[in-house]
């Protein structure tokens, strides 16, 4: 099933739109404190449609992000009662309780990880502000965090220019259903 070569080339054709850095800021905030789909999915289709502005793609997704990740914090400093209902009943909850016991243990650390990682980086801004963490290491973290992740993917996708993007393409369908497969198996263990 080629789901993942579509979505790649619709993803390539919002890339090359004029509008394309404001959906990536729009993306890459949101994704930050409430949504699921991480702005990667957009920055690197347009650092390769767009290979000299890929450092620009990335600063706007890395402020995006920080800006989005002090919304998340401002959410679980001020609203962590209304929301706790909701989290619990989701499938973060588990990432939550994790991202507590990172905080007790590494602090600035566990946001710069998250910031870098894959790992669901709305859920660590969230518990950043309902554990209280001192805004200031938190933003400092976010923003090395998120820009080293953003930086390396504009920068991966620049350097490999039209090649990477043959490659990716030709590849997409394999790379997706494994992804899916890792996150369901990781799913399963981690229960």
């Amino acid at each position: 099933m080629k789901i993942f070569s579509l979505m790649y080339q619709r993803a390539m054709v919002w890339a090359r739109l004029p509008n394309a850095p404001w959906y990536l800021s729009a993306l890459s905030f949101a994704e930050s404190s409430f949504f699921p789909i991480p702005p990667d999915v957009m920055l690197a289709p347009m650092s390769l449609a767009k290979p000299e502005r890929a450092w620009r793609f990335a600063l706007i997704t890395t402020v995006a992000s920080v800006l989005g990740g002090l919304l998340g914090y401002f959410i679980g400093a001020t609203l962590f009662d209304i929301i706790q209902p909701h989290l619990k009943a989701s499938h973060y909850w588990d990432a939550y309780q994790t991202a507590v016991v990172w905080f007790e243990k590494w602090g600035f650390w566990a946001i710069f990880v998250a910031g870098f990682s894959p790992i669901p980086y709305k859920v660590f801004t969230i518990a950043a502000g309902s554990l209280s963490m001192a805004l200031l290491p938190f933003t400092i973290a976010s923003v090395i965090g998120r820009g080293l992740r953003f930086y390396m993917v504009a920068g991966l996708m620049k350097w490999g220019g039209a090649k990477m993007e043959q490659s990716l393409h030709q590849y997409v369908d394999r790379i997706g259903w494994i992804t899916v497969g890792l996150v369901a198996i990781a799913v399963l263990v981690f229960r």
